[in-house]
């Protein structure tokens, strides 16, 4: 059992939650090892499935106000729903709804819940949860906590996205062309962390503009993909305006692009270095609940900085090990606008500085640290 961030129990002291996160993260292995006393309904059981499709109030008949209810994949059945907010305003009682499609939910004019649930998301493993953690296993493998570390994890992963591709896909009938889906997302993981072009990807995988555009929903729906926008709010050097794209876990990249291993100077592992980073921070925003935007910039001129919190913490994310000026480009001349609280840099600089012009180099396994024990809540908070 990795210890997770995501305290469920002390969230749901307080309302119910939708729990969202893609399949293999862990959820209901979180469910099961935290939340004891509650009664949960599995919908990928197909007893349970039946019995709650003919019959949405038995879970008001087997159990009471008091009882903590989970109900594992709701989109399975988004029906229930309507049962579950009848129970929560009439008895007040409390829910975990988990799922790793929001498709349904979202697009389907479903029922939810009217505010009464929040949402909370499950990612894959962070640094912070994996003990001893190794920065190169991680890289060559994954952060879906049954294959991390694993010497075989690339045939799990292979076979993760063939069933992604025909239960989440196929199945659920998303798209009518399931072999020119398969090469977009061939061609996405090529292009993971690059600036999205819907045209270059429409030509890469030989399907419509507006089919990349809809395929790219389905990607954000089925939690496996999520965008990264620019930053817009520079005056002196006009921004670009495309978003960033990235899957949601380094070993699946690595397994649809057919990456070999990656080992620290060579030549992928920049970008594998960059993409952790980037899932670092998403899950620090998810699970610290912080209402910032993670954001990117990049001028039209060229200078671009990695990751930006907000207006509170811009970040480059540097593969290297002695940091210098010509990596501070692109910090520099957005702190130019001075409308940005803290800028640094992360790599693998062994030693953590501070330059005269007040820019912070950390290295990466110093600023994890500083990340998930608190260093930044005064600044971020």
């Amino acid at each position: 059992m990795y210890p997770r961030a995501l305290d469920l129990p002390n969230l749901l002291k307080k309302r119910s939650y939708f729990l969202f996160g893609p399949r293999g993260t862990g959820k209901s292995t979180l469910i099961d090892q935290t939340l004891f006393d509650a009664k949960v309904y599995d919908l990928l059981d197909a007893s349970q499935f039946q019995r709650l499709l003919l019959n949405p109030t038995l879970i008001a008949e087997e159990t009471d106000p008091h009882t903590l209810v989970v109900i594992d994949e709701i989109q399975k059945l988004p029906v229930l729903l309507d049962e579950v907010h009848r129970l929560i305003v009439k008895r007040k009682q409390t829910f975990l709804l988990t799922g790793s499609n929001a498709r349904k939910l979202r697009r389907g004019g479903v029922n939810l819940l009217a505010g009464r649930a929040f949402e909370a998301w499950l990612l894959p493993l962070t640094s912070h949860e994996i003990p001893h953690f190794d920065l190169l296993t991680y890289l060559n493998t994954t952060g879906l906590p049954e294959f991390y570390g694993q010497e075989n994890a690339h045939e799990y992963l292979k076979a993760y996205i063939g069933t992604y591709l025909q239960e989440e896909i196929k199945a659920e009938a998303l798209t009518r062309n399931l072999s020119g889906f398969a090469r977009f997302l061939e061609v996405v993981a090529l292009c993971n962390g690059e600036e999205v072009n819907y045209a270059n990807i429409s030509s890469d995988c030989g399907v419509a503009v507006r089919t990349v555009e809809s395929y790219f929903g389905i990607l954000d729906d089925t939690l496996i993909g999520f965008s990264i926008p620019p930053f817009l709010s520079t005056i002196k050097r006009k921004a670009i305006t495309r978003a960033k794209y990235y899957l949601f876990d380094i070993g699946i990249v690595s397994s649809l692009a057919r990456r070999g291993r990656v080992e620290f100077k060579s030549e992928l592992f920049g970008r594998l270095f960059e993409h952790f980073i980037a899932l670092e921070l998403r899950a620090f925003i998810a699970y610290r609940r912080i209402n910032l935007l993670l954001q990117y910039w990049r001028s039209a001129s060229h200078f671009e900085v990695d990751f930006i919190i907000g207006n509170k913490l811009a970040l480059e994310v540097k593969g290297t090990n002695l940091v210098n000026n010509k990596h501070l480009k692109g910090l520099r001349a957005l702190k130019e606008e001075q409308l940005i609280h803290t800028y640094g840099v992360v790599s693998l600089d062994p030693h953590d500085r501070f330059t005269e012009d007040g820019i912070h180099i950390w290295s990466w396994k110093s600023f994890l640290q500083k990340l998930w024990s608190g260093f930044f809540d005064e600044l971020i908070f």
